[in-house]
């Protein structure tokens, strides 16, 4: 066999393999891709995204998105190959599967804790909107979770309203721990509760907690493994009683990200004035009752979605901004947004086509 196609078989045969290397060899990461974009003012599967009730609302035109990242499976595994094209990419993240899935969760615990984070994110996102619109949020301290298997389980229970412990006022999840971790294990604690359903008939109906509405219970404290300290086995939590219904539709999503576009998009559909002048705008952020807006991962994924869905503007967290501007997608401005009100005077800025006086990200 001449040397030249002894040589071209063999170069032939090496890249077979590692071809066939490349499939079947798995390797520990997972991808992260641009995901979906959903207009907050709009509707996703034939439902509105925000759904009002009882408080007047007003026409709104334009897009207020919130965005979303991909991610594969946690069962999945990929090949060195996949890898190899993700890391090549540059709308696409490879990270470690440990990065998206801690070794020390299942999957189901880490889509618990994402459905409850973004719960959550839609409840700080009505707080801050209308807090932003001048509209009163009266809180409370309520029994957020129960330990399964301690102390206070089929005794207290989530949503539980929580007025006093041991007879001391209680206006902040840390005055529950502060009068508990002053018992040794095995004392009584002294629980003034208003039961959950009946916390949520009477913000149904409109009407403030009393004193009628309470219920004493009595709870015993066990010994914490970690520390030996008295503990009753909740998670005291703030809760809100909203003055009219805001329901927000939006499933198989996960995650806090899009806390501060529902937040905008309720202040939208509550105002007169129509925010977005009927500009593209999408955006992306954690959100908390005062306002502050939070970084967020994946960032550089959620602005390509944007870009290719068609926005001209992207809010982009402070903290954000110097990655999100090393690769920013021709045509989309980036917002650095550090709070709602920082969003508020953004889009009026857009509203009034002053779009040169827009706090742009900045590359580090």
């Amino acid at each position: 066999m001449p040397r030249r196609t002894a040589t071209m078989l063999a170069s032939t045969l090496l890249l077979i393999g590692l071809l066939c290397a490349g499939v079947l060899i798995k390797v520990p990461y997972a991808e992260m891709s641009p995901g979906p974009t959903v207009n907050t003012l709009g509707e996703h599967d034939g439902e509105p995204v925000l759904n009002i009730k009882d408080r007047k609302t007003y026409e709104t035109s334009g897009h207020l998105n919130m965005t979303t990242v991909r991610v594969t499976g946690a069962d999945y595994r990929m090949n060195l190959a996949e890898a190899v094209s993700g890391w090549l990419q540059h709308d696409s993240a490879v990270v470690p599967h440990s990065t998206l899935y801690p070794e020390d969760k299942s999957a189901k615990e880490v889509d618990e804790e994402n459905a409850e984070e973004f719960s959550a994110s839609q409840e700080s996102a009505k707080v801050s909107a209308l807090r932003e619109l001048k509209i009163k949020v009266p809180s409370y301290v309520i029994v957020g979770s129960v330990v399964k298997g301690g102390a206070s389980q089929g005794k207290l229970h989530a949503g539980d309203v929580i007025r006093a412990v041991d007879g001391k006022k209680v206006t902040a999840p840390k005055d529950v721990a502060s009068v508990i971790t002053k018992r040794k294990p095995g004392d009584e604690v002294r629980f003034t509760i208003v039961p959950a359903a009946k916390a949520e008939a009477a913000e149904k109906a409109g009407k403030k907690l009393s004193s009628r509405d309470e219920t004493r219970i009595t709870v015993g404290t066990k010994k914490a493994e970690d520390d030996g300290r008295a503990i009753v086995g909740i998670q005291p939590a703030i809760g809100h009683a909203f003055p009219f219904d805001i329901d927000i539709k939006l499933a198989d999503v996960g995650g806090p990200s899009a806390g501060l576009m529902f937040s905008l998009g309720i202040v939208d559909k509550l105002t007169r004035e129509d925010l977005t002048g009927g500009s593209f705008v999408a955006g992306t952020g954690t959100i908390d009752d005062k306002g502050k807006v939070g970084a967020i991962g994946g960032i550089q994924m959620k602005t390509v979605a944007a870009r290719a869905k068609g926005a001209k503007f992207f809010l982009t967290p402070e903290d954000n901004c110097p990655s999100a501007a090393k690769d920013r997608p021709a045509g989309l401005t980036l917002v650095k947004t550090g709070t709602i009100g920082d969003a508020m005077d953004a889009l009026t800025k857009i509203r009034k086509d002053d779009t040169a006086a827009l706090p742009k990200c900045k590359a580090s």
